[in-house]
């Protein structure tokens, strides 16, 4: 490869090391052309997947301020640069690899770490970025919930569910700590059900409270 060649090779692969969320660096001595293109094809677009050469790929990393992956640059050498989900790219990997023997996952980098062949595949079992977004929304959802409870309640009540909840954070500091705001309101709602229901009939009606 003549020189302008290989400095255009490596400012591509630095550009590829800086623009990824993470990359994971495979040996795919024996794979045939079909096989390369059926693996490209099933990262889709949360991932390039580049044949590199070791020496221009190590000059590249340093260029990007990666280090510690020159161990890992030996032999056939192709990475998969995600700029999608980590956890789904990590998985079709994973999944190719046991079906072609011939794919071998070596390791990778991400967030300034680099990752042994053991860490990649137990990224592999995280669930999807978008599986864990509806969990925290709903999780969310159900404290919101909380919340509004809390809120609508008649404001005699919610004076006495805060001020349990205040004389039960001065006891216990924790449930203010934290867990911040989630916690403080589960707090209340349990402080709240804890209030014996005859408590709500102490109030003196409001057509009476003139006499």
């Amino acid at each position: 490869m003549a020189r302008p060649d290989k400095e255009a090779t490596v400012k591509e692969l630095s550009e590829k090391f800086s623009s990824a969320s993470a990359t994971v660096l495979t040996e795919y001595r024996g794979l045939s052309v079909k096989a390369l293109k059926d693996l490209r094809r099933s990262l889709g677009s949360d991932a390039t997947y580049s044949i590199t050469k070791n020496t221009l790929t190590i000059l590249a990393a340093k260029d990007a301020g990666i280090e510690g992956l020159d161990d890992k640059l030996s032999g056939p050498t192709a990475i998969a640069f995600i700029n999608g989900d980590v956890a789904t790219v990590a998985k079709g990997l994973k999944n190719f690899a046991k079906e072609n023997h011939s794919l071998v996952i070596k390791g990778g980098y991400m967030d300034g770490s680099v990752l042994d062949a053991g860490t990649v595949l137990k990224l592999a079992d995280l669930e999807s970025r978008e599986v864990l977004l509806s969990k925290m929304a709903g999780a969310m959802k159900a404290n919101l919930s909380k919340a509004v409870y809390l809120f609508a309640a008649p404001l005699n009540q919610a004076a006495r569910v805060m001020g349990a909840l205040q004389d039960a954070a001065t006891a216990n500091p924790s449930l203010l700590g934290s867990g911040g705001t989630t916690t403080a309101v589960e707090a209340a709602i349990e402080v709240e059900a804890s209030i014996p229901a005859a408590d709500a009939g102490d109030e003196t009606p409001a057509e009476d409270a003139t006499q």
